[in-house]
Order: C-alpha cells, then sequence, then structure tokens
C-alpha cells in the first residue's frame, strides 16, 4: 500500500514531517560508503565523521523548517528569499562541522565564485535540490506544480519525499566539504588539516592519493556540467543520492526540467543539439548497417552457394572424362 504526503499544512503534514526527520535519522547507522562510480568531496571523511556530518545538516534542515514556519513566511517568500535561505544553510553547516571537531573556523570563506563546475551544478539544480523539499514539508504536496513530477498533487508518495529529503542532506554535506576543502587550497594544507582533526578516509592519506582524488573529481564536475548535466535536463531526469543498505547509492527520478533548460549555456545548449542529433542519426545509421549487412550476407551466400555448385559440376565433368 502506498502511503501518500499530506497535501496541506495541519497537525498530519507535522507529523508526517517529524516522523520522516526520525525515520532518515535512523538510516545514519548504516554503512555510509559511497557504493557508485561517481566521486563526492565527502569521500575524504571516515564513516564516523560522515555520520556526525549528516547529523549535523538534518538538525541544521529541521531548525530551517521550524524558522520558516514560525516566520509564517509564504510561498512566494521562500521563493525569492531561496538564495539566501540555501547560503544561510550552508554557512550554518560548515560553521558547526568545525566547532564539533574544535576547528579554527576563522580562516574558512564560503565560495561564491562560480568558475567552480560544481557551483555551477549544483545552483542550476537548487530547485530540485531544496526548494521543493522545503515547500513539501512546510506547505504541503497541494503547493507543488502539478506538471513537475510524474504524479498528481494528492497522490504525492511518501517515500517521494523522503528522496528528497535524503539527497538533500547528502548533497549539503558534500558542498559543505566541497567550501572547506577549497579555502584550504593547498594539498599539504589539506593533508594537515584532515590528519590533525582526525577526519580522513585511510584511502586518503597520502598526497598521492588526495591529488588524484581531487584531480577525479575536477574532471567529473567538468563533465557532468557539459555533457552529463545538460543530457539529464533534455531528458527531464534528475539525480538523487540516497542511503541504501550497503552504503550510498544513485536513483533518478522524473522532473520537469523546463526551466532549467533555459538557463543553460551556450556551451551546454551546443551539447543537447549533439544529442538530439546523436538521437536522429543512430537509429538512421543502425538501421543502414543492418541492411547493408544483410546485403553483404546475401551476396556472399549467393556466391558461396553458386561457387560451390560450379566446383561440384566441375569435379563431376572431370570424373565423368576420366577413362574407363
Amino acid at each position: 500500500m502506498v502511503n501518500y504526503w499530506p497535501d496541506k499544512q495541519g497537525i498530519y503534514l507535522n507529523h508526517e514531517v517529524a516522523y520522516l526527520f526520525a525515520h532518515i535519522r535512523q538510516k545514519f547507522h548504516r554503512n555510509l560508503s559511497n557504493n557508485t562510480q561517481d566521486y563526492l568531496y565527502i569521500d575524504i571523511l571516515n564513516n564516523s565523521v560522515k555520520h556526525k556530518l549528516f547529523s549535523i545538516v538534518l538538525v541544521e534542515l529541521e531548525i530551517l523548517v521550524l524558522d520558516l514556519v514560525e516566520l509564517n513566511i509564504s510561498l512566494q517568500g521562500i521563493q525569492i528569499l531561496k538564495d539566501k535561505i540555501f547560503y544561510d544553510l550552508i554557512q550554518k553547516v560548515v560553521a558547526r562541522f568545525l566547532i564539533e571537531f574544535t576547528i579554527n573556523s576563522s580562516s574558512i570563506i564560503l565560495i561564491e565564485s562560480k568558475r567552480y563546475a560544481y557551483l555551477k551544478v549544483i545552483l542550476l539544480e537548487y530547485k530540485w535540490l531544496l526548494e521543493n523539499l522545503l515547500i513539501y514539508l512546510i506547505f504541503g504536496s497541494m503547493h507543488i506544480d502539478n506538471y513537475i513530477f510524474a504524479f498528481d498533487q494528492k497522490n504525492t508518495p511518501i517515500k517521494h519525499v523522503e528522496i528528497l529529503l535524503e539527497n538533500v542532506m547528502i548533497q549539503i554535506s558534500n558542498l559543505a566539504i566541497f567550501m572547506i576543502l577549497e579555502n584550504l587550497k593547498s594539498l599539504s594544507n589539506i593533508i594537515i588539516f584532515l590528519k590533525t582533526n582526525k577526519l580522513c578516509n585511510r584511502s586518503y592519506i597520502s598526497i598521492r592519493s588526495l591529488a588524484s582524488f581531487r584531480n577525479n573529481l575536477f574532471y567529473q564536475n567538468l563533465l557532468y556540467l557539459y555533457v552529463v548535466q545538460p543530457k539529464y535536463i533534455y531528458s527531464n531526469r534528475y539525480k538523487v543520492w540516497l542511503m541504501g543498505p550497503e552504503g550510498l547509492v544513485t536513483r533518478y527520478i522524473y522532473a520537469y526540467r523546463l526551466e532549467d533548460f533555459i538557463q543553460l549555456s551556450y556551451l551546454q545548449l551546443i551539447i543537447i543539439t549533439l544529442i538530439e542529433l546523436q538521437d536522429f542519426i543512430i537509429p538512421k545509421c543502425e538501421k543502414f548497417l543492418l541492411v547493408l549487412v544483410k546485403l553483404i550476407f546475401y551476396i556472399f551466400i549467393n556466391i558461396l552457394g553458386n561457387g560451390i555448385m560450379v566446383l561440384v559440376r566441375i569435379i563431376i565433368l572431370g570424373i565423368d572424362s576420366l577413362p574407363r
């Protein structure tokens, strides 16, 4: 039986929100290692530190929801203040994480520059990352545009909201670690920071492994920004991160992404054009090659068959012409 998310504000919605946060918190006892082929900045942390970071993000999300409810903010208010809400959330997560591990945070400055491919990806996907989740948690499903997801407003599965919350928690955690690492800049500073504060995953305790890790992230983010993300937007897909039984996993949900499409850069639009050409040309080429292969086989079989028949006749004639 599918249980649906409340469609309006009230006691029922408050109860479901409280239960959802408690349910997500129970999953922290699972293995939190990355079980995908993709890299995350939080991969650099050991499991216990990752657990604390997720807890911090979840608490800050709870506080954010309570604050917005107490302020009696409207839906339009959330849409207007979305950048500030997002920025403040990241700032609080970073600050609490550093306090949790008694780390001096005076040198940590939040990065706002859009020169980072990873930040461009996050900023473009903000609507799917946080805005829709806040609407579900504060106002109920009736305030979500009916065409955005693959189901009706009144029939929004609770599992769907759970997926969005898990995804936000993991991605906000990832963004917080990205901010901290980029502030440290050099590999030596990062190594010292991780080892001194006992944060590091054993896989990244050397400068070589850390350099490889950062390079992989750089190229992954670049590829995602200019190739993968435009493809997802064009296909109305959104990748979410979840806590699976064996670790962190990715899944895909349907999301109507016309607004994201409009915001794509010129280069990203070129990629989409190439994808469209690929969708048009490749099936035609496949059909042409299939016909060509069949034709070649037909000719080959006929030539071979006729050749064998001629050879047999020659042999028979040769045998008949032998003196008896």
